[in-house]
């Protein structure tokens, strides 16, 4: 990824990087940014792996063009039983376990902290899409929605294992059984989304936030994401033993040395990935 210039990583990804953050767009504007496609999978994880091994970047903002930020699954390809909703039983279950799954593990898989920026609708898949990522920043325009039933589908992207653990149980089951679609005052109250702002100002005020988290000591910033994510799974003596393990490793590094340097010299640190 060439510094501060999109490029375009398949029909449906861009990837922007500016200074330490990176900025994923789901660029299929005319069909509200669905997902489902053949190979869409693949290049989302494409992307999220060019990310993670890129040691330079340090957050990532996760958006959609257009005026929605996913409108989830392909209902037009579903009517057709095409693409990732063709063929018999075993076709589709092959059929999210190889590109619809591929999608939502290579976003949650991302080794950096990450922020969805949701500029639209949000439902069903792309709702789930966006509680992969770490934080959620809504325009004040955006809608949530968990519709799978209105469908007459079950949520088969994993959304029933994360949506309890991003708004609880009570409210998931809620989201889920009746199907409603939320506003993002509501998604702010049940914590679905950190805040939402207006929508001229989403971007700005996501890059505001990833240039903060970006400022963090790279190293130690990857190893504090692993942790709190293996903090919601882990047992407690487990993540006291990783801890241990990654503190170990953050005491040995240069960044280690300049956050005391720089708090001894009451000045703002400057941490380099070293």
């Amino acid at each position: 990824m060439s510094q501060d210039t999109p490029q375009s990583l398949s029909p449906l990804v861009l990837t922007e990087k500016r200074g330490h953050v990176a900025i994923l767009t789901l660029n299929r504007p005319d069909a509200l940014n669905a997902l489902g496609a053949p190979g869409d999978g693949d290049q989302v994880a494409a992307a999220c792996e060019a990310i993670n091994d890129d040691q330079d970047i340090r957050c990532v903002i996760l958006t959609g063009a257009g005026r929605a930020f996913s409108a989830g699954g392909d209902v037009k390809a579903m009517k057709a039983r095409e693409g990732a909703f063709g063929g018999n039983g075993v076709k589709v279950r092959d059929g999210y376990r190889k590109n619809i799954h591929r999608i939502v593990r290579a976003i949650y898989g991302l080794e950096v902290p990450s922020i969805a920026a949701v500029n639209g609708a949000a439902i069903g898949l792309g709702c789930d899409v966006a509680c992969m990522t770490d934080i959620r920043i809504a325009a004040d325009t955006a809608k949530f929605g968990v519709t799978f039933l209105k469908l007459g589908l079950i949520p088969g992207d994993g959304g029933a294992w994360l949506m309890p653990r991003t708004v609880g149980m009570s409210r998931a089951a809620e989201l889920l059984f009746t199907g409603d679609v939320i506003d993002a005052a509501k998604a702010e109250a049940w914590g679905l989304v950190s805040r939402s702002v207006p929508a001229d100002t989403l971007m700005d005020e996501a890059m505001a936030l990833a240039e903060r988290i970006a400022a963090q000591p790279p190293h130690a910033l990857r190893m504090a994401k692993s942790l709190l994510k293996h903090g919601t799974t882990a047992s407690y003596d487990t993540l006291m033993e990783m801890s241990a393990s990654a503190q170990a490793i953050a005491h040995h590094t240069e960044d280690h040395m300049e956050g005391v340097d720089a708090i001894l010299e009451k000045r703002a640190p400057v941490f380099k990935g070293a």
